[in-house]
């Protein structure tokens, strides 16, 4: 598995309380503890709104998680190339656009994406209720990468996300406990115009959600992509972040698919003795 969607909450660095709201920690013995039974072997921590452009939690949290694990984060518009480097080198692979519960000059963040794309290939992630989509369309539609956050958040804008889902878009399932829409049949929908755009995540802690992540949306899930369950788990975040594939087993055939196999005669126990015909009964 790979958790593209994690908040770190170290208390040990800045945090600003963001519209009244300042969180509890939650640091990586917790996440640790909490996805204990999951196999997880990588993931993406992602920069709140309460965390501003401080870098300092974040490179502590992916030297910490090791590899497998990438940064998401939102940079001062006067940061430099060299500081763009820097933080690819620790690890971080995006840039976040926070519309939901930031103030941003979108122009200007624009501006900064594609040249954090050109020095180091980074894509940009929404997070962003999808009715404001279609109003974004000549921003969006000059950003060479892009993902969206807990499957656009609403039903209304779910035609804007559809769209962008076939331009090529990437799609966190991430949030269920966020979201105001029928997530079994919008998980189809996404699935079924790209079978590549889906990427798990756990959201956790879930901080202002209405529900934490529970284990049923695993399930969910995997009830809704079927024989795509791992590339929505796992290998199309790690294309998406530039990751190294997981390599698997194949999977055996099922002895009920084929429950004998054929053998030659000559093959067969006893093929080299001298047979007798049987009696005839009379």
């Amino acid at each position: 598995m790979f958790d593209a969607h994690v908040h770190i909450i170290d208390p040990r660095f800045p945090l600003i309380e963001n519209e009244g709201y300042l969180p509890e920690p939650y640091v990586i013995d917790d996440y640790r503890k909490r996805m204990a039974h999951f196999d997880v072997r990588g993931g993406a921590v992602v920069s709140a709104s309460f965390q501003g452009a401080d870098q300092t939690y974040l490179k502590a949290a992916l030297s910490a998680l090791g590899p497998g694990w990438v940064g998401v984060t939102r940079l001062d518009l006067d940061a430099t190339d060299d500081e763009i480097l820097e933080l690819n080198q620790a690890g971080v692979r995006a840039l976040r656009f926070n519309l939901k519960r930031a103030a941003a000059d979108i122009t200007e963040m624009t501006v900064q994406a594609l040249r954090a794309y050109e020095l180091a290939g980074w894509h940009v992630e929404l997070y962003i209720d999808g009715q404001m989509l279609a109003s974004l369309q000549p921003v969006i539609s000059k950003l060479p990468a892009l993902s969206i956050d807990h499957l656009g958040m609403s039903e209304e804008g779910l035609p804007y996300l559809l769209d962008l889902v076939d331009r090529g878009a990437k799609v966190k399932a991430t949030g269920f406990g966020r979201v105001e829409m029928d997530v079994a049949e919008t998980l189809r929908r996404i699935h079924t115009v790209n079978p590549g755009a889906l990427m798990f995540g756990s959201d956790l802690p879930g901080t202002r959600a209405g529900r934490p992540f529970e284990e049923r949306d695993v399930d969910l899930i995997c009830q809704v992509v079927g024989a795509d369950m791992h590339a929505v788990l796992e290998d199309n975040a790690r294309d998406f972040y530039r990751l190294p594939a997981v390599r698997r087993d194949p999977v055996p055939p099922s002895r009920a698919e084929n429950p004998t196999i054929p053998l030659p005669r000559n093959l067969l126990p006893g093929a080299d003795e001298h047979t007798r015909p049987l009696p005839v009964i009379e």
